[in-house]
């Protein structure tokens, strides 16, 4: 009888058991691919590869009575088929991007656990077979649009009042990685796997000026191919990497003034007061000085950084973090960029 009941109880027991291998095995396999903070600041979603969206409370997690429970995401919801690859917040709606199409969420809902899509739209593309996937996304808040991009090689604009897509900018030769806006004129910058940063000016949706990275001999990494991974923009000045070097550069004048001395091909760079931070194949956010000098390398949970999250929002002064993800289930907090203070986990 005994031996009955033990048997019985793991047949019931079975179906939670293999609940939790499963778990298990999609945590150890994940990827990160994507962060947005949302409008007011206390609030972090991480998109994966399994089309999954995460809100974790950072305020919960940084107060001084954070549990380990506060770590962990207070909502979980199913966003897309495929992975999340990018995502942005405006003031009031959560967007993400998948494969060929974008999704927009209420953050007001989302708070309040209703995890129900708000609407979805798919670009114009070329055949109704083409399902591309969308590697970036960008708000242009002077004209109320959206800038997406990614496999069809093809920069698309959406007007945020009507959804609508009105004009699709043509030049790349292939599948485009990264966006970035100046914001002292209505101008885009994009990189993609043709090696190529275009620069695009939004007044008169055409291609302005590019810069082939990989034919500067400086910049230049055959062995690593010519893909651009990430690039940013700030007023007269470009950073950009990925196969050819990280590189600073003088846009006016399209010449490569700093050659950061790093190996590893970098997937998210972004300017923050006099400092460059970047981040790529292995665990480390890098510290560059403007004259390419390491300030330093602060080491996170992940062997691959993929997105960096950097938190200036005013209304949450108390929140204002770097958070880094990449190639784990985990999201490294950095409270002070010289250390990881934690991380919160899928």
């Amino acid at each position: 009888m005994v031996h009955a009941n033990q048997a019985l109880l793991s047949i019931q027991l079975y179906p939670q058991m293999c609940a939790e291998v499963s778990q298990a095995l999609q945590r150890l396999h994940m990827t990160i691919f994507s962060q947005s903070v949302s409008p007011c600041g206390k609030f972090l979603a991480a998109g994966n590869n399994y089309g999954q969206i995460a809100i974790f409370s950072l305020s919960a997690a940084l107060s001084s009575e954070a549990k380990e429970e506060s770590k962990k995401p207070m909502v979980t919801f199913h966003a897309h088929d495929g992975p999340v690859y990018s995502m942005v917040s405006t003031d009031r709606h959560l967007l993400s991007a998948g494969d060929g199409e974008v999704k927009g969420w209420l953050w007001a809902e989302i708070l309040k656990k209703g995890c129900k899509e708000l609407w979805h739209r798919q670009p114009p593309y070329r055949t109704s077979l083409e399902v591309p996937e969308i590697n970036a996304l960008l708000l242009v808040p002077k004209e109320n649009s959206l800038i997406l991009a990614g496999g069809d090689c093809q920069l698309h604009t959406m007007d945020l009042e009507t959804g609508a897509f009105t004009r699709a900018l043509r030049g790349h030769t292939d599948y485009i990685h990264c966006l970035a806006l100046r914001d002292r004129s209505p101008e885009v910058l994009s990189g993609g796997e043709d090696g190529a940063v275009r620069l695009w000016d939004l007044r008169i949706a055409k291609e302005v000026q590019t810069i082939e990275v990989y034919k500067h001999e400086e910049c230049s990494r055959p062995h690593n191919g010519r893909w651009i991974g990430c690039l940013a923009t700030d007023s007269d000045w470009m950073v950009c990497g990925g196969g050819p070097a990280l590189t600073l550069w003088h846009l006016r004048s399209s010449t490569p003034t700093t050659v950061f001395p790093i190996r590893a091909p970098q997937k998210h760079v972004t300017f923050y007061q006099d400092l460059i931070l970047s981040a790529g194949q292995g665990c480390c956010v890098n510290h560059w000085q403007l004259s390419g000098e390491l300030k330093a390398q602060v080491p996170g949970s992940s062997p691959g950084l993929l997105s960096l999250s950097l938190n200036q929002q005013p209304a949450a002064p108390e929140c204002k973090v770097l958070t880094a993800s990449g190639n784990s289930c985990r999201v490294d907090v950095f409270t002070n960029l010289g250390y990881r203070a934690f991380s919160m986990s899928f």
